[in-house]
């Protein structure tokens, strides 16, 4: 069998991050768990919007970890779905913008 970066287990791993400086791991998971909760956001948005960054920023872990917990907080496949389509549009939009500098470039060279 081919073996790859990414391990599905490691996930559950996760909190060994603070073995040598556990001061630091508690500050992040305190406030990463802060940030989770209900707010002007309801937790189950707040799962939507990680498993759309997950996916723009293409963590296996995350896509992994926000599609249970979109589940678990009740969203549906559709809107699971609609979120990654979110986040392809913006992605997508974020290097066609670009072009503008590239244009903008090549009309300062002389094209």
């Amino acid at each position: 069998m081919e073996e790859t970066y990414y391990h599905a287990s490691d996930l559950d791993r996760f909190g060994d991050i603070g073995k040598n400086r556990p001061e630091l791991a508690e500050k992040f998971f305190a406030w990463y768990t802060a940030v989770f909760e209900d707010g002007a956001l309801s937790a189950r948005e707040k799962s939507l919007i990680a498993l759309a960054v997950a996916h723009a920023v293409q963590c296996p872990y995350c896509i992994d970890a926000y599609s249970s917990d979109a589940l678990e907080k009740g969203a549906d496949l559709d809107q699971m779905t609609e979120a990654v389509h979110v986040a392809s549009a913006i992605r997508g939009g974020a290097s066609l913008v670009h072009g503008v500098q590239m244009r903008n470039h090549a009309n300062r060279v002389g094209m």
